[in-house]
């Protein structure tokens, strides 16, 4: 009933979404740039305001209804309880919670005397009106905080607050309140009021009551998503003498009616000074700005919000102005020392705009459409300490762009587009601690001076050799740095304790430099890349030799199958090592570091691990592993139910994969009573070791007979069961099919084809030959479409032989066969595709052709063999492979290939 009812919340609030917003979207858009928002617009913005109230009410009350209403260690929460009135509650509460009831009246016998009561909400009742009587709250004479908010319609009485002398905070946020809430003597008795929120009424003018006089600790006053439209020194003349911390007129109607009123009167702010001045989300152009700048002259602020501003003419506009040198003007003498001009249009920062805020130390201009940073666009910002230009649409940076900024500490630049950055754009900023260029198109690096932070992640960085940059946390995610080689350059940045490098491309290694001991490196982050492609060739092995202070490593998600010995020498601090998500499968003892006290082993291949390797260890995680259940892992079993290393994961996440009849069984379920061995165990294995060891010097012997003369043994063995096989007669083929094979290589390669296939397999070269082999040279029909003939050779033969060469890798058409090949394979629930691969290719070479490695997901291939000797065992093997029948069978789990039958000739 509850999940219906939800789903029938949400379809009324797209409704009524849908009706609200078709009505007028073109010209609530329009006005909202031109910053003349009418008053029906400011109507459909409080109705969203409403409708989504609504909708979260009705929300929480179907997931809070089924919630008890209680009292329990003083706070009494009775939301949601389809209350009428108040209810009894300990005299000890502190803190009481009425909202989403239907209490509609308040009255002074309403509550009890709660002499601790501290917090009261009556907040969002279910019903239209809500009355608040004369001294509604006399018997909470302790009360700090009381909030009324968002009630549909609050009915005051003028003595409701008289009694609450030591009421701190009111909110009456959304009650529909109008003018008189000022005007009248609602707050007579609240000597000790410090914060009033009044946001979301309908209060069109300010003419706050005398006795605000005597509200002497009034620090907060929210007058947001109010309709005030005009603004005079007689307005405000009960705020004169005070001192806001917080002072909101956003999203108000200023302006609106008369945008040069405040040029004809005096300054509304005199003699009153703010710590926050918040009048954002106004929409104001930049002659409306200028306007307001000039009336308040010389009003102290230390910070104001201009944010969701229209001030700029936008990307490819010049119908609107951008700021210029006079538009902040009037704020001279105002002491500002934070500006907030965000989420606007300024494309163009033109020169000497700033050049009146000498005391700036934070101008945040992000989220604007700023392409162009005119020269001395700062001029006179000597104490700016912040900078924020993210989310613009900068596409370059040159030497004066950040001119004049000599304090300077952060600037943030992520999210534009910038490719090209001046050699000396931030060289000059010597205070200049943290950088961030993330997200945007840097391919190189410019100089930098001494920083903390340097984040320049989500770039297309290719190297950072030659780069000069010198920084304590280095951040170089996710750009497109390949050759392992620019470590080597990244451990000689000075100062350099930690680097971020996950998901680049590193799969090669180019070292260019000399290693320098002693670096200063704590932590280091190469997690996601391609390592396992650097260390099987054996090259740059020293990489963490000088990197004797690292703490933490990360390499994880790297394709790992093995780890080089001693790859981890030199790391003698070395305290957490991350190696999840890789392909090892045997760790040999000694390889990692003593002074190794975490290790993440999770999401490997391990089969039967040997637990010396984890003797240092304090914490280690070894879940979602391959492990063979047999008595080889025993050691691993008793060490896992006595050590005292912290096991991360559950005990259900270690577990069998293998013998399938423990498949999915926990590692703790394990008992390996059958392999305790007694002394006559003992004296069998002695001697089955002495028997297993000439055993194996003689077969040692043998194999090294075979690898020197395997050609020879293998053609004395073909000849040996031929004789014998002849001498039974060959069965009848019965086969369906037209061919044996289908031969399936790229046109490039069909002399070699021929040479070293067709001659040895195929009956119409040699009589001997046994196979009826169809490729294209000779079997496709002249005219016919090309693809029609690669599906009737596929469809006609037993098999589809797939050459993979260079060539082939290149050819669509080969391509294409394979893809076709693998569709037969779902079709017919058979195995018909042989694939062989010829010349150096390499896994990772295959893998990046999505058909080959779908293939390589369940079969396995043949590669060519290098040595001529092993030729003729090839040729048998693929003889093998085409007269071997494989059937698919379904499972639930997935398909399973199985051997059913093997056909001969």
């Amino acid at each position: 009933m509850k999940i219906t009812r939800v789903l029938q919340l949400v379809a009324i609030l797209q409704v009524l979404l849908t009706d609200s917003f078709c009505q007028c979207p073109k010209v609530y858009t329009a006005e909202l740039r031109t910053g003349s928002t009418t008053a029906s617009t400011h109507r459909v913005m409080m109705l969203h305001q409403q409708i989504l109230l609504v909708f979260g009410i009705s929300l929480a009350a179907d997931i809070c209804a089924s919630r008890s209403c209680y009292s329990e260690a003083q706070v009494s929460i009775y939301n949601f309880c389809n209350l009428t009135g108040i209810p009894p509650v300990p005299k000890n509460t502190t803190m009481l919670f009425l909202n989403f009831n239907y209490i509609r009246l308040v009255t002074s016998s309403s509550f009890p005397l709660l002499e601790h009561l501290f917090l009261l909400e009556i907040g969002t009742q279910l019903v239209s009106r809500v009355n608040i009587g004369k001294e509604a709250f006399r018997n909470l004479p302790n009360l700090h905080v009381l909030d009324l908010g968002q009630n549909r319609i609050l009915q005051l009485d003028l003595d409701a607050f008289v009694g609450l002398t030591s009421l701190t905070v009111l909110r009456l946020f959304w009650n529909n309140l109008g003018d008189s809430i000022l005007e009248e003597r609602y707050f007579q008795d609240l000597s000790s009021l410090e914060e009033l929120d009044l946001s979301g009424n309908q209060i069109t003018k300010l003419h706050p009551h005398s006795l605000f006089y005597n509200l002497t600790v009034l620090k907060s006053v929210n007058l947001k998503f109010n309709g005030i439209s005009n603004l005079c020194e007689s307005n405000l003349t009960s705020f004169q003498g005070k001192h806001f911390s917080f002072f909101s007129l956003s999203s108000t109607s200023l302006y609106k009616t008369d945008e040069t009123v405040w040029a004809k009167c005096p300054n509304p702010f005199r003699n009153i000074t703010f710590n926050l001045l918040d009048i954002s989300q106004n929409g104001w152009s930049t002659e409306k700005v200028r306007y307001f700048c000039t009336a308040i002259k010389g009003t102290l602020i230390n910070t104001l919000n201009f944010s969701f501003h229209t001030m700029g003419s936008g990307f490819g506009f010049d119908n609107l102005k951008n700021p210029d040198e006079h538009t902040f003007t009037g704020l001279e003498k105002s002491d500002l020392h934070v500006l907030d001009i965000s989420n606007g249009y300024i494309f163009s920062l033109n020169s000497l705009i700033f050049k009146s805020l000498g005391n700036l130390e934070s101008l945040n201009i992000s989220r604007n459409k700023v392409n162009q940073i005119q020269r001395q666009v700062f001029f006179g910002l000597g104490k700016l300490r912040t900078l924020n230009l993210a989310s613009n649409l900068l596409g370059e940076l040159y030497d004066y762009s950040f001119e004049g900024l000599h304090n300077v500490m952060y600037i943030d630049l992520q999210q534009n587009h910038i490719g090209i950055i001046g050699q000396k754009s931030f060289s000059n900023l010597v205070n200049l601690k943290t950088i961030d260029l993330r997200d945007n198109a840097i391919k190189k690096l410019p100089s930098f001076p001494h920083l903390t932070y340097a984040f320049l992640n989500d770039n297309k960085l290719m190297s950072v050799a030659d780069t000069a940059i010198a920084a304590t946390y280095l951040v170089l995610e996710r750009n497109w740095l390949a050759d392992l080689g620019d470590l080597y350059n990244l451990f000689q940045v000075p100062g350099v304790q930690y680097i971020f490098l996950k998901q680049n491309r590193f799969s090669y290694c180019e070292k260019s430099v000399t290693v320098i001991e002693n670096n200063q490196l704590i932590f280091m982050d190469l997690g996601e890349n391609m390592l396992q492609l650097v260390w099987e060739r054996g090259i740059c092995l020293d990489v963490f030799r000088p990197l004797s202070k690292l703490q933490y490593l990360h390499l994880n998600n790297n394709y790992l199958s093995a780890l080089p010995q001693g790859i981890f020498r030199g790391l003698i601090s070395l305290t957490g090592l991350n190696l999840a998500s890789n392909f090892l499968s045997h760790l040999s003892p000694g390889i990692f570091p003593q002074s190794l006290r975490y290790l993440n082993l999770s999401r490997n291949q391990l089969f039967s691990p040997e637990p010396e390797v984890f003797m240092s260890l304090s914490i280690l995680d070894i879940s979602h592993n391959n492990y063979v259940c047999d008595c080889t892992l025993m050691n691993l079993i008793v060490w896992l139910n006595e050590t005292n290393v912290t096991l991360d994961g559950s005990q259900s996440d270690r577990y069998c994969v293998h013998p399938p009849t423990l498949e999915g069984v926990p590692l703790s379920f394990l008992i390996y009573d059958d392999c305790n061995e007694d002394e006559l165990q003992q004296t069998l294995r002695f001697s089955v070791f002495i028997f297993t060891s000439i055993t194996l010097l003689m077969f040692l012997m043998a194999a090294i007979i075979f690898t020197r003369c395997r050609g020879i043994c293998f053609v004395w063995y073909k000849t040996i069961t031929k004789k014998m096989i002849d001498s039974h007669p060959r069965a009848a083929d019965t086969s369906e099919y037209k061919y044996d094979a289908y031969l399936c290589y790229s046109k490039n390669d069909f002399e070699w084809v021929q040479n070293s296939l067709l001659k040895h397999l195929d009956s119409q070269y040699f009589d001997k030959n046994r196979f009826t082999l169809c490729f294209e040279e000779r079997d496709f029909l002249p005219g016919e479409e090309h693809i029609n003939n690669i599906r009737d050779a596929i469809w006609n033969s037993r098999k589809t032989i797939c050459i993979v060469t260079r060539q082939f890798l290149k050819d669509g058409w080969c391509v294409e066969a394979f893809n076709f090949a693998q569709s037969r394979y779902f079709s017919d629930l058979k195995d018909v595709l042989i694939m062989v691969v010829v010349g150096s290719l390499s896994q990772y070479q295959l893998m990046k052709h999505k058909p080959i490695r779908i293939y390589l997901q369940r079969s396995q291939y043949l590669r060519w063999p290098e040595d001529y000797q092993d030729i003729e065992w090839f040729l048998n093997n693929l003889s093998c492979q085409i007269l071997k029948e494989k059937k698919v069978q379904k499972k639930a789990d997935g398909i399973e290939l199985q051997t059913v039958a093997t056909l001969s000739h």
